[in-house]
């Protein structure tokens, strides 16, 4: 089982990895946002670095992988390294 940091480590993953996509489009956080159904760009630019705990839920992922035209597993990159290092401290335990 991951334990918060971990949790918290894979939330900044899927939150760069969003950031880098977007910008790659050239779209911006509030267009991101209101793409995704909302009215100001907090939950973007909050969830892009994981400020305050913020982070995309499932949801939101499958919507910027559609808007983003980026397949849902690039927005996931590097989130399997953690939960494999998560294993590992289990199995070590």
């Amino acid at each position: 089982m991951l334990n918060e940091e971990q949790i918290l480590e894979a939330y900044k993953r899927i939150g760069k990895n969003i950031a880098k996509a977007r910008k790659e489009r050239k779209i911006s956080q509030l267009a991101l946002s209101l793409e995704i159904g909302y009215k100001s760009v907090s939950l973007v630019s909050f969830a892009e670095i994981c400020l305050n705990g913020a982070h995309f839920n499932i949801t939101h992922l499958f919507q910027i992988s559609i808007i983003l035209n980026v397949p849902l597993i690039e927005l996931l990159d590097g989130v399997q390294d953690i939960i494999d290092m998560g294993k590992i401290e289990q199995l070590s335990n």
